[in-house]
């Protein structure tokens, strides 16, 4: 019991409703759209922001709880896209992996009632100021629905943003890389299943595009919601030749939204994603470069050239491990060192993210009539070297940022403290 009781205190209990309207003052406002107020004030009440706006503005405070946080700054909740945060918990326990399942077609699956809202893992994401994700199956082809999820709630209703956001196509890999066990070198070949799983996905996507719900056939039932635009649909892939088929093969069906995920080489297809109008979330920011011929600083500096190229640009944190992708601030921070400025690499994390996810309605920005979803930090939440994250609110609820690796902290702090030397 003693075990078990230590298990479930790591884990953050869900905040209360907001009970009182709040009033941040003093603080250095980003609103996340490239704007920033140097000494600002910004209010909220029952969840929704009533007020931004410079400190020497006429703003009645009265009734509010006035916090002063004089030189500390307020982000909106960064987004996460395409992560699998509260579907896997140990990568070396499978009983804790809930995020793919067996075969090629899974389109029925859903993502949201898998989602695990006692995962510990969440908390080290809202510490580093990430408060929405887009919780995304993998596997296969066709690996079922996301859904954007808030981080903090009872269960996956409570936590629940919107549902089914989107279906997720992984676009099948035109060459494989293999080691040749004689020359112990990796070589590239070709993928001889390849054409086998295009001709499979059209298959799938004509017969749901005719689905008329009989016989009942869950996965093309699943998939009626790309064709009446309820759902976009998130092409995951990299290479170059691969995004051109994976587009045209969009382009066949009626599907109103295409995202593209990954996006390593979108940079030479860029005149095909403009005329397409398909946004980018890119998500190699911190990888190698592939090739040995290629720019060492070229996966830092893409999301620049992405966003010159005009292309609408998010980031994602998919390509690396669970564990890794709280770390999505400072793949923004990276973008910024390498070509553009601290606020328009900030929007790439807040109003593009939530943009190409279909949420800016709701969250991305600090603006009047959204959801008060904000965090303040001491420095540049962009910089792994200042970001010191003070405080969050999701919806105006104040969030326990006291996770399993503060409580971890604390407790050997104290017993090597107490330590002589």
């Amino acid at each position: 019991m003693v075990l078990s009781a230590s298990a479930i205190a790591l884990v953050p209990q869900p905040a209360a409703d907001q009970s009182e309207p709040i009033a941040i003052v003093g603080a250095i406002i980003h609103i996340g759209n490239g704007e920033v107020i140097a000494d600002g004030v910004i209010t909220f009440s029952e969840g929704i922001i009533t007020a931004v706006a410079a400190a020497d503005d006429a703003i009645d405070l009265s009734n509010h709880r006035v916090i002063d946080l004089q030189g500390t700054h307020v982000y909106p909740g960064f987004v996460l896209p395409n992560t699998s945060l509260g579907l896997t918990e140990v990568g070396a326990s499978r009983a804790t992996a809930d995020f793919e399942e067996e075969g090629d077609i899974n389109a029925s699956v859903r993502s949201a009632i898998a989602y695990n809202t006692d995962s510990e893992i969440i908390s080290t994401h809202r510490f580093n100021g990430i408060l929405t994700a887009q919780v995304t199956p993998q596997g296969g082809l066709v690996s079922g629905s996301s859904s954007l999820m808030k981080l903090d709630g009872w269960n996956w209703e409570d936590a629940a943003l919107r549902t089914d956001d989107g279906m997720h196509l992984y676009w099948p890999r035109l060459k494989t890389r293999r080691r040749n066990a004689d020359t112990f070198r990796f070589e590239t070949v070709d993928n001889e299943e390849y054409s086998g799983s295009v001709q499979l996905l059209h298959s799938l996507f004509q017969s749901a595009q005719t689905y008329t719900g009989e016989p009942l056939n869950l996965n093309l039932q699943a998939m009626r919601s790309l064709f009446n635009g309820s759902a976009k649909l998130f092409i995951h892939a990299d290479e170059a030749k691969e995004i051109i088929s994976a587009v045209r093969f969009a382009r066949r069906y009626p599907i109103a939204d295409v995202v593209l995920v990954g996006g390593r080489e979108a940079l030479m297809v860029k005149d095909l994603l403009l005329a397409e109008d398909i946004p980018v979330i890119y998500e190699a920011v911190h990888d190698l470069p592939e090739m040995a011929w290629h720019d060492t600083d070229g996966p830092f500096r893409m999301p620049y050239l992405l966003s010159e190229a005009g292309l609408k640009v998010g980031l994602g944190g998919g390509a690396t491990g669970i564990q890794s992708q709280r770390n999505l601030p400072f793949l923004a921070g990276t973008a910024a060192a390498y070509g553009l400025d601290p606020e328009s690499a900030l929007t790439l994390i807040t109003k593009n993210n939530a943009e190409i996810l279909g949420i800016d309605d709701r969250i991305g920005t600090l603006e009047v009539g959204k959801d008060a979803t904000l965090f303040i930090s001491v420095g540049d939440a962009l910089d792994m070297r200042s970001s010191q994250v003070l405080g969050a609110y999701i919806q105006g609820r104040d969030i326990d940022l006291f996770g399993t690796q503060q409580q971890l902290y604390e407790r050997f702090r104290d017993k090597y403290s107490n330590q002589v030397e």
